[in-house]
């Protein structure tokens, strides 16, 4: 029969090992890689080489995460809500998509021109999509986060600050509301600071030259809708913010602090 005094170290000694092991397993948990899928538009897709220097935001967005985060960008110029499920591109990340993944959706930009029947969704169809795509993220085990719009570079002739979006942006607000999902909202945060810019100096964030400035652009660009390299790391930067002050789990994972 083991003595009391040994039997109770014994015991420390199990609880103690135990304690490790679930550290340990808890620890590489959290460790674990994980991918960003960013499902959008142009403000946000890829650039080819003769475009440039036009920038999408999320190609940035890397550079404010750590080395364990992967950026698959999936956005594509000229999509929509609409669009990117009609071409089979939501379904392309929704093969791809593991649990613990995250899925960035930020549209509005083209669902909401009417004149282009493949990409117009009428502000309720737009609800009803970005509520689709939350759970069939969900249905993956992973996490979707819903972005509003980035702004447009708008300035009347008084020199005040307007916005082009309308009701897009709201709805983004509501199907995040409403599915309790998280959050960033674009919309406003461009807007701060495209407004602390202020009209002419904001030029500096869009795709805006002079004739001979830009290589690929030898008559010039006025361009109030896509980011240049700067805009975009400036765009990529308020999302690296917004997503620092959330709940989400990815923010230890940010590399800049407010």
């Amino acid at each position: 029969m083991i003595p009391f005094t040994n039997q109770t170290n014994i015991n420390k000694l199990f609880y103690f090992i135990a304690f490790i092991l679930l550290t340990t397993v808890f620890s590489c948990t959290q460790s674990k890689p994980y991918t960003i899928y960013l499902a959008g538009d142009s403000t946000m897709a890829e650039k080819k080489a003769d475009k440039r220097p036009e920038t999408g935001w999320g190609e940035h967005l890397k550079d404010f995460l750590s080395e364990k985060v992967t950026v698959a960008n999936h956005a594509k110029n000229g999509r929509s809500s609409k669009s990117f499920v009609t071409e089979g591109r939501w379904d392309s990340i929704m093969g791809l998509l593991q649990p613990g993944d995250y899925v960035f959706i930020q549209f509005g930009h083209n669902d909401e021109k009417v004149k282009r029947e493949d990409r117009y969704s009428s502000p309720e169809d737009f609800y009803t999509n970005l509520c689709g795509f939350v759970d069939d993220v969900r249905s993956k085990e992973a996490t979707p986060v819903l972005l509003t719009p980035v702004m447009r570079r708008r300035f009347d002739e008084n020199g005040q600050f307007y916005d082009t979006h309308g009701q897009y942006p709201e709805m983004t607000r509501k199907a995040a509301s409403d599915k309790e999902a998280t959050l960033i909202d674009m919309h406003q945060l461009s807007e701060e600071l495209i407004i602390e810019y202020g009209e002419e100096k904001s030029k500096e964030l869009f795709l805006i030259a002079e004739p001979g400035v830009w290589e690929n652009y030898p008559n010039g660009r006025d361009d109030n809708t896509h980011f240049n390299d700067k805009g975009a790391t400036e765009m990529a930067r308020l999302a690296a913010y917004a997503i620092k002050e959330s709940d989400l789990a990815i923010r230890k994972d940010i590399t800049i602090e407010k």
